[in-house]
């Protein structure tokens, strides 16, 4: 789950209530929003036929503030907690001090990223046109119950859901609700897990069904800058090698560019917390040392204009020009021998 540059624009909160208008030579997908929101005046025209074929996700009109209607889902209480799900006031571990035993903190990490990467990989094979991003949600909240975990974004800041689903113009945070995935969708799925105090945290951008080429490639592109970034880590490796090695590669792909506004960030005990991983070129002075476990996920964003539009509810952000955006993510941790992923499925299961 990205740590978030991102701040809320001064133009959304002068934008109209009524929906943005989409150009008819792009399928519209709304939400519940009605045609007639629609046919207004010219002005205001999104035109998104240059960046292919698919559906705009837009919310609802009027907009719900904030996200205390939707239900979380049950956690039994045999299950361990992060301290945030108990009280909103505890935001980070309690024993920030403790000094852990390296191989201890290692194999606690891989488990809880063998768990995120199996809940994974099992809503990758349910994604489909029909099935909804709800649906994948109750799929990844019950993989990591019976596996007697807890999913870490639930009650997270408050965040209702037990993952994050964005579909095609939603950069991050995408809230699962009761859309119907569609033919030529792209969507990322993006799952945490809590297992014995340690966090795991990973994500894929998923093509639904028949996607157009500019959809592929956009997700493909996401998939080999994380690799990219990957390779540069190790130990005594500069933080900023990331940001330089996931820029440098994307200027193989035109057309895209990764945004600025999503960060990488330092896991283990605590969700999130420091180092913060640009995947921009950056001056970060922070060096990788062994022990350190941190996540990569760039978000790269079709055209020239990465910028987001944050949504109401205080989680989902939308592209501001109704372009695609695709997500990738693993759990980093830098051993001697340089850096593994935690989050790699096991194939046995």
């Amino acid at each position: 789950m990205t740590f978030r540059l991102f701040r809320l624009r001064p133009s959304a909160l002068l934008r109209p209530r009524k929906i943005p208008k989409v150009s008819n030579r792009a399928r519209l997908i709304t939400s519940g929003a009605s045609i007639d929101d629609l046919v207004e005046e010219d002005d205001g025209l999104l035109d998104i036929s240059a960046f292919g074929n698919y559906n705009l996700v837009l919310p609802e009109d009027p907009y719900r503030e904030g996200v205390s209607h939707i239900v979380p889902a049950v956690v039994p209480h045999s299950i361990e907690p992060p301290p945030y799900a108990i009280s909103i006031s505890e935001s980070v571990d309690p024993r920030p001090n403790v000094v852990e035993d390296l191989d201890m903190k290692h194999l606690g990490m891989r488990h809880a990223g063998l768990i995120a990467a199996l809940a994974l990989r099992k809503a990758g094979q349910m994604i489909q046109p029909g099935v909804t991003t709800k649906a994948i949600n109750d799929l990844v909240h019950d993989t990591i119950i019976n596996h007697r975990a807890y999913p870490s974004p639930l009650l997270y800041k408050g965040f209702p859901m037990s993952c994050c689903t964005s579909v095609n113009n939603v950069l991050a945070h995408g809230i699962p609700d009761e859309r119907p995935l569609e033919d030529g969708d792209i969507v990322n799925v993006d799952v945490t897990v809590y297992k014995d105090g340690w966090h795991g945290d990973t994500s894929k951008t998923f093509l639904v069904g028949n996607v157009d080429q500019q959809g592929r490639e956009l997700v493909q592109a996401t998939e080999e800058a994380l690799m990219a970034g990957i390779a540069a880590c190790g130990p005594g490796v500069p933080f900023r090698e990331i940001g330089r090695t996931i820029a440098t590669y994307v200027q193989n792909y035109a057309g895209v560019l990764v945004s600025p506004d999503f960060l990488g960030h330092g896991i283990g005990r605590n969700f999130h917390q420091e180092p913060w991983i640009s995947h921009t070129e950056n001056d970060s002075d922070a060096v990788m040392k062994v022990g350190d476990y941190f996540t990569i996920e760039p978000v790269l964003v079709q055209g020239t204009d990465t910028s987001g539009w944050l949504l109401p509810d205080g989680w989902t952000v939308l592209s501001e020009t109704g372009a695609r955006g695709a997500q990738a993510e693993h759990t980093i941790g830098i051993t001697e021998n340089g850096a593994e992923i935690m989050t790699t499925p096991d194939t046995s299961t």
